[in-house]
């Protein structure tokens, strides 16, 4: 009964730092400044993670579809397979993971430092609200970020399943049939429902790395606890959140 109440209690969180955030959403123009910082963190760091990540999954994709389908001559077949599985899940997903590994990690540090050393505090007493300054910008940025970050994972990633399908010896698919399928299998709204994910996924991520941050009580030790809650928090949420928007997408 007490984990269900705790859990309600960062789920109400949450959504109250969400609300709050989202009503200095006027003033985002004056913090022009944090926003692109803000971009050029969770966008371009993250980028590099990215695309390697990104294209060593497209690389195996195509090599294991490869090697199944060649007992059937469905080798043609090998653009549709890795063109689908990263629009329309890996890459949503994978991208939302580094991000909460990489971005949501560090923004529950930091936030969990100044509140640990009394710096939120400070900004309240100066009538600065931490959620326009501190959650407000963050939030926008990820909803800017995430789109690029997937829509570039989706296409190193197709770019290594090609380089592999071609160049393996049991494959060798011309490179022009492979992104042929992808083409003719991978349509508009395969890659529509990926980003949608993504941005759910990304949202989520940044807001629960923020609420846990911002909610850190006691010493510095708790710092790195945050740190490893607000993680853990955002990979069970992912996960949690691709079955329901899944679910959702396939019903319009």
């Amino acid at each position: 009964m007490k984990q269900i109440n705790n859990i309600l209690e960062h789920f109400g969180g949450v959504l109250i730092l969400c609300v709050r955030s989202f009503a200095y959403l006027p003033s985002l123009p004056l913090q022009w400044r944090r926003l692109i910082e803000q971009c050029f963190l969770i966008g371009y760091t993250t980028f590099p993670i990215v695309a390697i990540l990104s294209f060593f999954i497209g690389s195996v994709l195509a090599l294991q579809a490869g090697y199944s389908l060649q007992a059937v001559a469905g080798q043609d077949f090998i653009g549709a397979l890795v063109g689908l599985s990263l629009a329309r899940e890996l890459a949503p997903v994978m991208t939302a993971i580094l991000l909460a590994g990489r971005v949501g990690s560090a923004i529950s540090a930091e936030l969990a430092t100044m509140k640990v050393y009394q710096e939120v505090d400070a900004l309240v007493t100066m009538n600065i609200p931490p959620e326009r300054i501190l959650v407000l910008p963050r939030l926008v940025a990820i909803l800017l970020m995430m789109p690029v970050l997937t829509i570039s994972a989706n296409l190193i990633g197709w770019l290594g399943g090609a380089i592999i399908a071609q160049n393996i010896e049991f494959i060798q698919l011309d490179q022009r049939i492979y992104f042929q399928g992808i083409q003719n299998f991978v349509k508009f709204r395969d890659i529509l429902d990926g980003l949608i994910k993504a941005e759910i996924f990304g949202f989520f991520v940044i807001l629960v790395s923020c609420h846990v941050g911002l909610r850190t009580t006691g010493g510095p030790r708790e710092i790195g606890a945050s740190v490893t809650r607000a993680v853990v928090i955002s990979l069970i949420l992912i996960l949690v959140l691709d079955y329901f928007v899944t679910s959702a997408l396939m019903k319009f």
